[in-house]
């Protein structure tokens, strides 16, 4: 299993507000993508200190012997230790009201993919044929189309599409979605904030990422999403057997 990570400030923002890391546990890779919010520097602190915490966390509960339910459940508490943390530090400062960032992570065992996910960072699992997305967007633009107010093609489109409806460390609370991929044989998976995914179709992020080789692929897609303009942080996270 190898993985590979990149992050840049992008051609129109003043600071980069996403965090990204990743690690092996044993043979296994943990790696998480934030993309903070907040005014002045709140965003970039939320976003370190939920891939801190996460972190953390999950290194205080992990141990080899886990079974699939139980690597869920700490997945799910290194989210809630992200959003606690958080909480409490924009209420101890005014200058950090509003803070929150957005979480996807992913943890990858020889057999399967765990992905944990809240905000608009996304997962996508990388298949012979296309990108095939894992998480959903936890914006104002999906909510409207779950409920049929907006057709599938307005969702990308849509002027709330960036607003969030559920995000680390601005409720006391957090629910966290989480998906379980099993695979026989190998595995590629892209993480990303959505200075990728907001402003490149899968299909653009699909033809760099199925050419080009591990090493090379968080750069180049850092130059795509540059390409398109940069109007936002962007950053990757690449993982791949």
């Amino acid at each position: 299993m190898r993985f590979r990570s990149g992050t840049d400030i992008g051609l129109t923002r003043e600071e980069n507000q996403d965090a990204v890391r990743c690690e092996y546990f044993g043979h296994n890779v943990l790696a998480v993508v934030c993309d903070g919010m907040g005014g002045e520097r709140a965003g970039k602190e939320a976003s370190t200190i939920a891939v801190e915490e996460f972190f953390q966390r999950f290194s205080a509960g992990y141990s080899e012997s886990l079974d699939d339910d139980e690597i869920r459940k700490l997945l799910i508490a290194s989210v809630s230790a992200a959003n606690s943390v958080i909480y409490t530090r924009a209420r101890l400062d005014f200058k950090n009201f509003g803070m929150g960032t957005t979480c996807v992570a992913a943890f990858v065992t020889s057999r399967s993919a765990f992905i944990a996910n809240v905000g608009d960072s996304r997962a996508y699992l990388v298949t012979g044929s296309g990108l095939a997305r894992i998480t959903t967007d936890h914006n104002v633009s999906t909510v409207l189309y779950q409920r049929g107010k907006i057709s599938e093609e307005e969702i990308d489109t849509h002027p709330q599409r960036h607003m969030l409806v559920r995000a680390v460390g601005v409720e006391k609370t957090v629910d966290t979605d989480i998906f379980i991929i099993d695979y026989d044989d190998k595995i590629s998976l892209l993480l990303c904030s959505d200075g990728l995914s907001g402003y490149c179709t899968d299909d653009e992020i699909y033809s760099i990422i199925s050419k080009a080789d591990i090493d090379d692929a968080p750069a180049e897609l850092i130059q795509l999403a540059l390409d398109k303009g940069g109007r936002d942080n962007v950053t990757v996270a690449v993982i791949s057997d």
